[in-house]
């Protein structure tokens, strides 16, 4: 009797995850960061780096018809801090275009990367993932972390570590998605 009891257990089981797994599965996948995918959504605040009181929410569904170029970065981070100067750069040469640079401060101190930010003449907007939700959507691992977005809201690429943002190679990329 209990092997029958074990048995029957066991296929209600079965059925359980054939039936429900993959929808959940599938629910995990579309809320992850991946390229050739869409990018998940996110709503963040705008740290306020003009000393005018920023009180922006910046959310990635509302710049559809932009590029979107997302950093994960840290201030504590050298290779993040190496990286800033040619991401201005970029920023710069991309004013006026439909492009958007974003940058998502990453297991740090909001007062310290506002004051890195502030000290060094950065005008980028810094978003607070204060739960590290939208850094486990897009599988952060480290810093930098950069993810290039179309117009569509497709994830085109991820790039994991520093890269010279204002190349001739990246800002191809750039223009090409801008066509």
């Amino acid at each position: 009797m209990k092997k029958i009891i074990i048995i029957l257990m066991l296929i209600v089981a079965g059925l359980a995850l054939f039936f429900f797994m993959p929808k959940e599965l599938e629910r995990v996948h579309r809320a992850m960061a991946a390229v050739g995918l869409k990018a998940p959504d996110f709503e963040l605040p705008e740290l306020d780096t003009s000393g005018k009181g920023s009180s922006m929410i910046w959310r990635l569904s509302e710049l559809k018809g932009k590029v979107v170029f997302i950093n994960f970065w840290a201030s504590w981070c050298d290779e993040c801090k190496k990286e800033k100067p040619a991401m201005q750069r970029l920023y710069e040469k991309m004013q006026g275009r439909p492009f958007q640079m974003l940058t998502i401060i990453y297991r740090d101190d909001a007062k310290k990367a506002v004051d890195y930010m502030k000290i060094n003449g950065y005008p980028m907007p810094v978003l607070l993932d204060y739960d590290m939700k939208v850094a486990r959507n897009y599988w952060v691992r480290g810093v930098p972390e950069t993810f290039i977005i179309d117009k569509e809201g497709i994830v085109r690429e991820k790039i994991i570590g520093r890269r010279a943002w204002d190349s001739p190679e990246a800002i191809g990329l750039i223009e090409k998605l801008l066509e």
